[in-house]
């Protein structure tokens, strides 16, 4: 059959949960045995989230190919255990950045350079998943008269089945208006091959106790008014809407009234897929799209891990030491803690605890009670300190510890401070001065003046040693691929040093050598990784690193 494709796009508010909606659609398809790609597009005019302040967009996520991307896109594999890859994640500074590449080039042969036809082509080309020759040049597939006006673009055949795209923002910013004209292009099109489905708010106002449907009237107005009428309406609310709503809704908004769903609060993001096939919005999706709906999937594996989710009622508290007080900054890591302690029959509480408040002094009452600690990700000097205080504690007081990143990077200066004597030990990150630089900055780093994009990125191979308790959580596997996103290495000079004092490198990158796992195998459980073993847990497949943490922490 050819490629379908779903666009999500978003109403009156933001962070109403397309991502959540987008990864739910996503895995209902699978279910039916379809294959699935889930991509977002981002109005903002960064080339991509990597540089971006955590404060200000929330964790950034890597691909195994090294994109930095959005945050959904963590949503997007951890629902489908699908691989996303640069393809999957879009902005509009990339899509600005290819045309005027092409334009400087001389492909539009000196043509006047427009947001209509030009971007608007580009990111319908992006929308249907047409390949490219390479990112760097962004191909040069224009025509020999220079005409770029692509109304005639058709799909190429595509190893998907459906391709679903989400656009960030919401109906009526300006910064969104060229992606909804790609869409109403793409909808003209594709005929019954395109679905959109907006989410939209339905507030309730609290003195008048009353739902109010007001917003999402004037939502998919404004929708209308771009040309695009929605095929589906997911209604967010705190509150059950009744038929009545619903059908209000449906008769004022040009919907059929069983292509009006709500998308209530539920105790977990991970209850949504089941809420959605209750309420038939992949069935109305195969109708609009003119598929025989055939039977509802069972989703066994899914209602399984619900079930143990549901039963999983005893508490374990796990500390989280970093600097960003943000729940979206560390979203991955608490996630996969939260799934390894489903499939451990536990319940994970977790506690934020900002490293720039801890000091030698607090750091026992700030650690009370934890079962476990994750030193986090992060970059730069501050709350570096607190962290190696956290380090310090829970090695002495063997309290199993995970370092991830700049946290295994932590976990080597704090040993080599306080086991092997080295006082000044530091990284050049931090330090350019130490006389024991135990991290230093990566070779091919040092010539590196471009910030975004220029990192360590992506999956690399790890080979693990036989007998170490890292070999043992990955079941005994000698060879693993995982993803990174760094500048700064463990210093090899120092690895006899470290070894013979009983921190050990137990994990090697076979081509550069890098260690990228060290261990205290005297210890419960102290092991950091250079990698972010984050981003390779989902909710069928948890990570074994962090099941094995969370075992060690029971």
């Amino acid at each position: 059959m050819n490629t379908k494709y779903i666009f999500v796009t978003g109403g009156v508010v933001s962070s109403l949960g397309k991502g959540i909606i987008s990864a739910s659609i996503g895995k209902l398809l699978q279910a039916r045995g379809y294959k699935v790609t889930i991509q977002k597009f981002d109005p903002y005019i960064n080339i991509d989230p990597g540089t971006l302040n955590p404060y200000e967009h929330g964790e950034c996520y890597v691909t195994v190919d090294g994109m930095e991307t959005d945050l959904d896109l963590g949503h997007y594999e951890r629902f489908t255990g699908i691989h996303t890859t640069r393809n999957n994640s879009i902005t509009t500074g990339r899509i600005y950045k290819t045309v005027i590449d092409r334009e400087r080039h001389g492909d539009y042969l000196g043509k006047t350079i427009q947001v209509v036809p030009h971007i608007t082509d580009e990111i319908k080309r992006r929308m249907l998943r047409q390949e490219v020759r390479g990112e760097e040049q962004e191909v040069r597939d224009m025509s020999a008269a220079g005409n770029s006006h692509t109304s005639h673009l058709t799909p190429h055949t595509s190893e998907f089945d459906f391709v679903i795209t989400e656009v960030g923002g919401t109906i009526g910013d300006i910064e969104s208006a060229p992606f909804m004209e790609a869409i109403r292009q793409l909808r003209w099109q594709l005929g019954r091959d395109a679905v959109c489905v907006h989410l939209t708010y339905v507030p309730y106002l609290k003195a008048a106790e009353e739902l109010k449907t007001k917003p999402t009237q004037h939502s998919v107005k404004e929708l209308q008014g771009m040309g695009i009428q929605p095929d589906i309406l997911v209604l967010r609310t705190e509150r059950h809407l009744d038929d009545a709503l619903r059908m209000k809704v449906a008769s004022f908004c040009n919907v059929d009234l069983e292509c009006v769903v709500q998308s209530e609060d539920m105790p977990s993001i991970y209850e949504v897929p089941v809420s959605m096939q209750r309420q038939g919005l992949d069935a109305a999706i195969m109708r609009k799209i003119g598929i025989p709906v055939g039977e509802t999937p069972a989703m066994k594996s899914w209602h399984d891990f619900l079930d143990k989710q549901r039963r999983a009622t005893r508490e374990i508290h796990i500390g989280l030491v970093g600097k960003y007080d943000l729940q979206d900054a560390y979203k991955s890591i608490r996630e996969s803690l939260n799934l390894a302690g489903i499939y451990n029959d536990v319940k994970v509480k977790l506690h934020f605890i900002n490293s720039e408040d801890i000091t030698s002094d607090n750091v026992e009452e700030k650690l009370k009670g934890m079962a476990g600690a994750v030193i986090c990700p992060g970059f730069g000097q501050r709350g570096i300190e607190g962290k190696i205080t956290a380090v310090e504690y829970t090695r002495t007081h063997d309290i199993p510890t995970f370092g991830i990143c700049l946290g295994m990077q932590m976990m080597v200066i704090e040993f080599a401070r306080h086991v092997l004597g080295y006082t000044d030990a530091h990284s050049m990150e931090m330090d350019t001065t130490t006389q024991h630089n135990v991290i230093d900055l990566m070779e091919e780093q040092k010539t590196v003046t471009e910030m975004g994009g220029t990192m360590r990125l992506g999956a690399y191979e790890c080979e693990l040693v036989s007998g170490s308790r890292t070999w043992q959580a990955y079941d005994k596997k000698l060879l693993i691929k995982e993803r990174h996103r760094h500048r700064y290495e463990f210093n090899n000079q120092y690895q006899e040093e470290f070894e013979q004092h009983g921190m050990h490198c137990v994990g090697i990158n076979p081509a550069s050598h890098l260690v990228e796992i060290v261990e205290i195998p005297e210890l419960r459980w102290f092991i950091g990784t250079q990698f972010h073993p984050e981003y390779a847990s989902t909710v069928l497949h948890p990570h074994p690193l962090f099941m094995d943490f969370i075992k060690a922490a029971l």
